[in-house]
Formats: structure tokens, sequence, C-alpha cells
């Protein structure tokens, strides 16, 4: 399924696997093994890849209709990624709109990616529960329960959950890109 929207979007836009290889930093094999789902790639490669294919990472997961202006709690969109131990759910009905929102559940000692990330626009984050060590560029942050950061997304950024329990947060992100 991923695979096959992959392959689709990158086909729309005109991009050969060699040109999606070099913006990526992914080799043509592994995108291939990707496309044709035979691996799935980690939440870092996934984000390479919809950054060169101008996407949302959701886009390879969302229904392409619109679940109309509410999100109701047991119609939410999903995605836990292999081997990452993190949890997204879709709070906005799609990714048709100008800002994006998100609950995360990461565990114990689990990170949203292996190296920061950075992505256009700018972004809200609230923790839920949990603890939550956030790097921006160089600056560091420890976040409880009740707390919030905003942040140029732009900014490499990663999240790590320092605490004994779940960390459980909601980011706002606009444009849609995550």
């Amino acid at each position: 399924m991923i695979g096959e929207k992959i392959r689709r979007r990158r086909n729309e836009v005109g991009m050969s696997m060699k040109v999606m290889a070099e913006k990526t930093g992914l080799t043509p094999g592994f995108i291939s093994q990707v496309e044709r789902d035979i691996t799935e790639p980690s939440i870092t490669s996934l984000r390479k890849i919809a950054e060169a294919l101008e996407v949302a990472v959701f886009y390879f997961f969302t229904e392409e209709k619109s679940t109309g202006i509410v999100v109701r709690k047991d119609h939410r969109q999903s995605r836990k990624f292999p081997a990452s131990h993190l949890t997204y759910e879709l709070l906005s009905p799609d990714l048709n709109r100008r800002m994006e929102m998100f609950m995360a559940s990461l565990d114990p000692g689990a990170r949203t990616c292996d190296e920061p990330l950075a992505h256009n626009g700018e972004e809200v984050t609230h923790v839920l529960e949990g603890t939550m060590w956030i790097k921006i560029g160089s600056d560091e942050y420890t976040l409880k329960a009740g707390d919030t950061i905003y942040y140029f997304s732009s900014i490499p950024h990663k999240i790590v959950n320092t605490g004994n329990g779940i960390l459980r947060f909601i980011s706002t992100i606009t444009p849609p890109m995550f």
C-alpha cells in the first residue's frame, strides 16, 4: 500500500528512481523494494521520501477522501511505524488544509527519528503525558505534561521520550508536512 502510493506520486511528478535516490540519499534498490512493498521504510527514510516528493508523510497513510470537518475518536487515521515505538494519529480531517494536527505516542527511551530532521513551516507541540526531550538546532529542552513549545520546523529537530512511561503529545504543523 505505502509502496504503491510512493510509486504513483513519483510517477505523477515525473521523477525517476535515480533522481529520487539522489534527493533522498537512499539507494535505488531500497526505493524499489519499498515501492514493491517488499520492505517498509523507517520513519526517517519515509520523511526523506515525502520531502523529495513534496508531500506530507501522512499522505502515504491517509485515505484519499476527506472525512469532512469532524474527526471522531474512533475514526482517526493512524500509523505505527515498524521498530520505531512510535504511533501517530491524524487529528485533522485530511492533508488538504493549511495546517495538520496529529497526536503521537512514544514509548520510554524511543525517539521520533534517528537524526534531527527539518521540514518547511512552523510547529507547536503540546505534551499531554510524560517527559519530552526535544532538540531544535543546538538548543535542548525538557518538557513535562502541560508544557508547550513553538518552533520553526525548518530547524532540524528530534524528540526523545526521557521518562519512564509513555510520552503522548499533540503537534500542529503549518503547512501540513508530516
